[in-house]
């Protein structure tokens, strides 16, 4: 028996993590569902863009829809009645199937309805008001940021006090953190070194570990260079620990006792400002499925349109049982794969030579 299935646009990488011959995992009793990977963010790690193809899944899929069952493919599989098991197994060789398809590379926007928020955007009017910036620590506390850097060493290794000043709103916070992001590393030796090595052996205690037991802050690269930012995150942390010997400094911490949005390593814009507006956090509807290569995006997304001819190595009799079956089921169009839409152009009943 052959079938010939001609099909448009199927979409050739998928946005979810996990398999589709699983059910979707739960937490509890809830059913959670399979996790987004699609957004930018996401994409910049490399497990995370996968790629699509036709399978033997497909083409059973494929076969299970057309006679119309719209179970999922592993619930069909499950069944002690499934209509295929004795040709649905990988070393059976009794269906064959060829996909002559051409691809392109296309700029897709997708949307994402988990909920997710946009790191680096907020929503609402500014509060300056809140006493992180107008209590009698506050600009000993965030002129840490205005510090040069043999400041910074100073500030750390010889304790001299911060006499440095910095406009003290949300949004100044946040452009001098920027700034100090963008800063290159620095070699190894030297003053950055003594540094980086004072701040580790400093955050080297039991209570200032993380929930591993790892000290929090990492001040280099892959390349064995020290990274600016996380020795200023880490010197706002000095300095509140210091601050808290002279003045009541509970306003400055967040919840769970860190400061809002600042780790010992880098920050999140959304998270400090989310303390600072009036506003929630701006939900993120959809993105580019793209990747930021030199300041410009790359689309990634796989479209394939082509035929696919599916052989099945069954009796005559059993393949006009199935022509009837997808006769009566009335399938005129369907999906292949992710999105693709597809159809049945041919039908033969005839066995395999």
């Amino acid at each position: 028996m052959k079938i010939i299935i001609d099909y448009e646009s199927s979409w050739r990488n998928s946005f979810l993590d996990g398999s589709n011959n699983k059910p979707l995992p739960k937490k509890g009793n809830k059913v959670v569902g399979r996790k987004f990977v699609g957004s930018m963010t996401s994409l910049r790690k490399a497990e995370n863009f996968i790629k699509r193809e036709v399978t033997l899944d497909t083409v059973m899929g494929i076969l299970n829809r057309i006679i119309g069952d719209q179970r999922k493919l592993y619930q069909a599989r499950e069944d002690n009645n499934y209509f295929f098991e004795d040709i649905d197994y990988a070393d059976s060789k009794k269906v064959l199937f060829k996909d002559n398809s051409v691809e392109t590379n296309e700029m897709t926007y997708i949307r994402n309805i988990t909920g997710s928020t946009d790191q680096q955007s907020f929503t609402g009017a500014i509060k300056t008001s809140d006493p992180i910036f107008s209590s009698d620590y506050s600009s000993e506390f965030w002129g840490v940021l205005a510090l040069d850097f043999d400041g910074l060493y100073n500030f750390v290794i010889n304790a001299d006090a911060v006499k440095t000043t910095i406009d003290m709103n949300p949004l100044s916070i946040v452009n001098k953190l920027e700034l100090i992001k963008k800063e290159k590393p620095a070699l190894n030796n030297g003053k950055a070194a003594t540094l980086a090595n004072t701040l580790l052996e400093y955050f080297d205690k039991p209570e200032l570990l993380n929930n591993k037991g790892e000290i929090k802050i990492k001040p280099f690269n892959n390349k064995g260079e020290i990274l600016i930012l996380p020795l200023y995150c880490s010197a706002l942390y000095l300095q509140l620990e210091r601050l808290s010997k002279r003045y009541e400094i509970t306003s400055a911490k967040a919840a769970r006792g860190g400061i809002t949005g600042i780790s010992n390593n880098g920050f999140t814009v959304k998270n400090i400002m989310a303390r600072f507006t009036t506003g929630k956090q701006k939900t993120i509807w959809g993105n580019p499925y793209a990747i930021k290569e030199f300041k410009s995006l790359k689309p990634m997304m796989t479209k394939a349109s082509g035929q696919l001819e599916i052989n099945i190595d069954i009796s005559r009799g059993r393949a006009k049982e199935i022509v009837t079956m997808i006769e009566n089921a009335g399938v005129s169009s369907f999906y292949l794969g992710k999105k693709g839409l597809a159809y049945i152009s041919s039908i033969s009943t005839r066995e395999l030579n």
